[in-house]
């Protein structure tokens, strides 16, 4: 891992060509990928089950790529009377493109808008929701508070990855760095340990975090750092943001 001087970290699990390094080797960035996190497939016996019974239910509802991925490779073909919500444009793009029509996208791009736009809809729907295995109670639980049943299951895994932490640490005291971008809260809590709070601390006082959105961010305050929130919770926004932030430190 080495990069020259205000590299842009990239903490999610992708290779060098992927969509996030992409943006922002787009706009000249130079990218150094710390991935914190791996995402792993689940055995998908679970959601199979659930699917099988898709009449059962209401509505789908997707707050990942992955969760789409995940069901997409078990059911091309949205099934019938069900209808779908996508936690963001980027979601309901992936899930259009496949051929499923996508009923409910809210204003805010997270699992709060998500609840939000259902307590507008009013009732007592019946929600599958395909989920990481870390996923954040948020939309379970604020669906649920709202008198919805909620069949929460596994879709994928989201697990920590293994760092080169000394050459992470190395480029920390060599000043090389000028941004961090953070896609989930997993990539917040997987670095953090995985750096421990002292290191993670001076890697935030000296490159800014960037959060696509705002349950990221959260979890950043919850580590004690301020992020930077993307303009729109999409890997295009979150590198534009990183992209504008870098050109008013320089």
């Amino acid at each position: 891992m080495s990069g020259p001087a205000r590299a842009v970290v990239v903490t999610r699990d992708e290779g060098a060509d992927g969509p996030l390094s992409r943006e922002l080797a787009r706009l000249g960035l130079s990218v150094l990928r710390w991935p914190a996190v791996s995402v792993r497939g689940s055995d998908g016996a679970a959601l199979a089950a659930a699917l099988a019974r898709a009449q059962d239910f209401d509505w789908i509802v997707f707050t990942s790529r992955h969760a789409v991925a995940a069901v997409l490779a078990l059911r091309t073909a949205p099934p019938r009377g069900l209808k779908v919500a996508a936690v963001g444009r980027a979601t309901a793009q992936v899930l259009r493109q496949r051929g499923w029509p996508v009923d409910l996208v809210p204003e805010e791009a997270s699992a709060a808008g998500l609840v939000a736009a259902f307590a507008a809809r009013g009732g007592s729907p019946r929600v599958l929701y395909p989920a990481s295995s870390r996923a954040l109670p948020t939309l379970a639980a604020g669906l649920t508070q709202l008198g919805a049943q909620v069949t929460q299951v596994e879709a994928y895994r989201t697990e920590g990855a293994p760092l080169d932490l000394g050459a992470c640490r190395a480029l920390i005291a060599g000043g090389a760095l000028g941004a961090v971008t953070f896609a989930s809260p997993s990539a917040v809590t997987e670095l953090a340990g995985a750096l421990g709070a002292e290191d993670f601390g001076r890697l935030l006082r000296q490159a800014p975090p960037v959060a696509i959105g705002r349950s990221t961010a959260r979890a950043l305050q919850s580590h004690g750092h301020q992020a930077v929130v993307a303009a729109s919770a999409t890997l295009a926004g979150l590198a534009l943001t990183t992209f504008r932030l870098l050109q008013q430190r320089a």
